[in-house]
């Protein structure tokens, strides 16, 4: 036995020693970034303590010092970028979309997406871990429920117990723990709590999955939105759905046994019509701003209804994506949102055709507005905010609608710096995710060189002159050249 044991140490110590031995690849040299505008986007965007002429240095892909020239000392052979008269911010996150392909991937990164919290469904397809280059992906997935998109769902273990049926169905106790369990296991960083979820399961599963060290995420139905945010939820995505908050209970009630049908047309309609100056909306706006969580309206799911919007076709990154593949896209031509006619109207008239597809549009544009205006007396009562795009659904895109949502946030009244934030650091305060969101020491070197202030406007987030995405720069032009 002692030889035994003894030739096993041996055999170990010979491999360890050959690998020891192997040339290691050289680690790159420290990257300084010299001469820039380092902007603040601490505090919810509410300081401006920006450091002129800064130096970054950066290595092994995080930053270990940011301060002022002579204050940070450059290590011999360090790889120095000039950044004189740029403005440096953090790598932007888009908090709620999917991330399906290589095409995705690259037009993230060439926006200046630096980390995506990817989630999969019927909209957005898969989450493609595969791509490279590609965003940090923080992954969601749905708890609680039966779900054929779920990231456990093609796991020997959860096919049958995930498997949807007709409409999603709650999981008991015990498999929802272990569901979480597995998750987190699994790398998981957000849950996503859907509308199915009854009361009690949403607060204890928030619960849990803060033990956990997981973020939560409610579209909440059969839970009341007030439920679900006095038990601790960290944010509510989608702007046309925590509107559902503003209901009176009398049509709450009947969402318990009824997430799919007649009472939740009822209680969306009623939301979705109430006065901007209803006191019942303001009270809500005020509890929302009273508690931990976050909004995340993904505004550019609204983008193309909206006034003042542009064909997003136009931009370079779009030339990555194939609208054929995407949910419900813009009219690549127009940049509109075309309404599918029923059959039958192919035997009226062209005019009369058109007629109807115009009226679809203006339609459309009144809910946007109507909509808008719910959330502009929300943004009133001055709750914290997560930027978010929803791509790639409703006439989105990777990358693209994360910028018009920081434009569709400066237009709901945060500051340029405040629209920043909420694509940054506000993620680092909101839900401790503290390798990202500032360019400080301790952080995750993903960073922005820009051209111009984006604090005087929102727009100069898109002047991107280089990409730093852990540690190292991007070739920005080689993002578009995508290899098919």
């Amino acid at each position: 036995m002692r030889i035994a044991r003894f030739s096993f140490v041996l055999v170990c110590a010979i491999a360890w020693n050959s690998v020891a031995a192997r040339p290691q690849p050289a680690q790159p040299a420290p990257l300084a970034l010299v001469g820039g505008t380092v902007v603040d986007v601490s505090n919810w965007g509410r300081s401006a303590n920006d450091i002129p002429g800064a130096v970054v240095l950066i290595e092994d892909n995080k930053i270990v010092a940011v301060g002022l020239a002579g204050q940070v000392p450059i290590p011999k052979g360090a790889r120095v970028l000039d950044c004189t008269g740029k403005f440096l911010i953090p790598g932007l996150v888009d908090g709620y979309a999917g991330m399906n392909s290589q095409a995705q991937a690259n037009a993230n990164l060439y926006m200046g997406v630096t980390t995506v919290v990817a989630h999969a469904d019927k909209e957005r397809g898969f989450i493609d871990f595969g791509a490279h280059p590609s965003p940090h992906i923080y992954p969601i997935d749905s708890v609680g429920v039966t779900d054929n998109w779920s990231l456990l769902a093609r796991q020997p273990a959860w096919v049958s117990k995930l498997r949807e049926g007709p409409h999603p169905t709650e999981l008991s106790p015990q498999d929802a723990a272990r569901q979480m369990a597995d998750a987190a296991r699994m790398g998981t960083r957000v849950l996503l709590l859907p509308p199915h979820l009854t009361a009690a399961n949403s607060q204890w599963i928030i619960a849990r999955a803060h033990q956990l060290g997981l973020v939560t995420y409610g579209i909440f139905v059969s839970t009341p939105y007030r439920v679900g945010v006095e038990a601790g939820v960290d944010a509510l995505p989608r702007m046309d759905r925590y509107i559902l908050g503003s209901i009176p209970d009398e049509l709450q009630q009947p969402l318990i046994d009824d997430a799919d049908g007649s009472a939740t047309a009822t209680a969306y309609d009623y939301a979705e019509h109430v006065s901007p100056t209803d006191r019942r909306l303001l009270n809500y706006a005020q509890f929302l701003a009273a508690h931990h969580a976050a909004l995340m309206p993904a505004l550019s799911l609204y983008y193309a209804n909206l006034p003042e919007h542009r064909n997003l076709w136009k931009e370079p990154a779009a030339s990555l994506l194939d609208p054929s593949s995407m949910f419900h896209p813009t009219d690549p031509a127009s940049g509109e949102m075309l309404y599918p006619l029923p059959a039958w109207s192919r035997h009226l008239p062209v005019m009369a055709q058109r007629w109807m597809e115009e009226d679809l549009q203006k339609k459309a544009g009144v809910h946007a507005l109507r909509l808008w205006r719910i959330n502009q007396s929300l943004f009133a009562a001055m709750p914290h905010y997560l930027a978010a795009s929803g791509a790639d659904a409703m006439g989105t895109m990777p990358g693209i609608s994360l910028d018009t949502e920081l434009d569709l946030l400066v237009r709901m009244g945060l500051s340029p710096r405040e629209a920043l934030a909420a694509a940054t650091n506000n993620y680092a305060l909101q839900f401790g995710w503290n390798e990202l969101g500032l360019i400080a020491a301790g952080r995750r070197a993903d960073i922005l060189i820009l051209d111009a202030d984006p604090t005087a406007s929102v727009w100069n987030a898109r002047r991107i002159s280089t990409i730093v995405l852990d540690g190292e720069p991007l070739d920005r032009g080689a993002l578009l050249r995508l290899r098919r």
